[in-house]
């Protein structure tokens, strides 16, 4: 059975996704698209010759007869809407981080999902996909460094736009080390404080930056994650596990080292989409599994409700200056079984590079 998919926003990231979709993966074809912008919607699919249809209505592309799953890659604000349209018509939906701008936003799809009886929901969260963060959390659950005391990461973009804001750190950057480091050491946190360093002067007047966020979990683990969005040499993710016995570091993208004029030198990449360009294939094409055998694996709405409350504790912390206390609602019954089955090899994702 091939998954007939509607897509609701064709920026950057949705047309991405639709060119995976399409000329990738295997098991799913775009059948209806959709944006805010209906030029950017037929451009879409004139691009991927695509037969599909442009819908002007996201709430009629949701109840088309022919789709049988969502994607929502639209702005950030109106995940939350789409979701709970997609769940209400009984229909698995993919949804780009954030699943809604608030914790209470994620918990009504929450809500709803449990209501509905059956896990519908699978969140764009795919650092865990990602090939080394695999292999670190392999090692971390071996054992072999001991139990972690500390984690030091960071998050660096070459640059940001204009519209980028001091509180987009956490909603939009930190957001994935908050799913990600909670996947990572299996568990949640506690606490959070925000610190401000020098401020870069290629920041824009209005954004701090960099940033360094110090979390706690509930074992006692300590983290801090830089956040410097205009660091200017690239886009570096970097992801240190101090444990007992040992010290265990996500490696850097394979690349190959030059020797030329006198110098010794490795690239380093600057777009995001290419640093995580296979993790996003993996992550899409296990949705693409999941729906088709009815068992979702992938990040689930109670790691997106977890991710948000924890951001939502970081925002706070950015304006008050102090330790800002994390709390959630202990987590239902319906997602007590939920594993997080994401440290399967690509190999056996089905996935089909032409």
């Amino acid at each position: 059975m091939t998954l007939q998919i509607g897509v609701i926003g064709c920026g950057a990231i949705g047309q991405d996704h639709i060119r995976r979709l399409t000329h990738t993966l295997s098991g799913a074809r775009v059948v209806a698209v959709n944006d805010i912008e209906p030029k950017q919607a037929h451009n879409a699919v004139s691009t991927d010759a695509l037969n599909a249809t442009v819908y002007a209505n996201a709430r009629d592309l949701i109840a088309a007869s022919d789709v049988q799953a969502v994607l929502v890659a639209s702005w950030g604000p109106t995940h939350e809407e789409f979701v709970l349209e997609a769940v209400a018509h009984g229909k698995a939906v993919f949804c780009e981080k954030p699943l809604a701008v608030t914790a209470e936003g994620c918990m009504r799809i929450v809500q709803a999902e449990q209501r509905y009886g059956r896990r519908l929901v699978q969140v764009g969260f795919m650092r865990p996909y990602d090939e080394g963060y695999r292999a670190l959390k392999k090692i971390v659950d071996s054992g072999i460094i001991g139990a972690p005391l500390m984690l030091h990461c960071a998050h660096r973009n070459p640059t940001v736009g204009e519209r980028y804001t001091t509180d987009m750190a956490i909603t939009d950057t930190l957001i994935h080390e908050l799913d990600v480091l909670r996947w990572l050491i299996g568990d949640d946190y506690v606490s959070a404080q925000v610190v401000y360093p020098k401020k870069s002067r290629h920041a824009q007047p209005h954004l701090a930056d960099p940033q360094i966020v110090l979390l706690e979990t509930a074992k006692g683990v300590r983290i801090d994650v830089e956040i410097f969005v205009n660091c200017q040499y690239g886009y570096d993710i970097q992801c240190e596990v101090v444990g007992e016995n040992g010290i265990a570091k996500l490696p850097d993208p394979q690349a190959v080292p030059l020797k030329h004029g006198a110098q010794l030198a490795t690239a380093v990449l600057t777009d995001w989409k290419e640093r995580f360009i296979a993790a996003y294939d993996v992550e899409l094409q296990a949705f693409i599994d999941g729906v088709r055998v009815g068992a979702l694996t992938g990040p689930s709405a109670w790691d997106g409700y977890a991710a948000a409350v924890a951001a939502d504790a970081c925002v706070r912390a950015q304006k008050s200056a102090a330790v800002e206390r994390i709390e959630m609602v202990a987590r239902p019954a319906f997602y007590a079984g939920v594993d997080r089955v994401r440290s399967v090899d690509a190999g056996g994702m089905s996935l089909d590079c032409r």
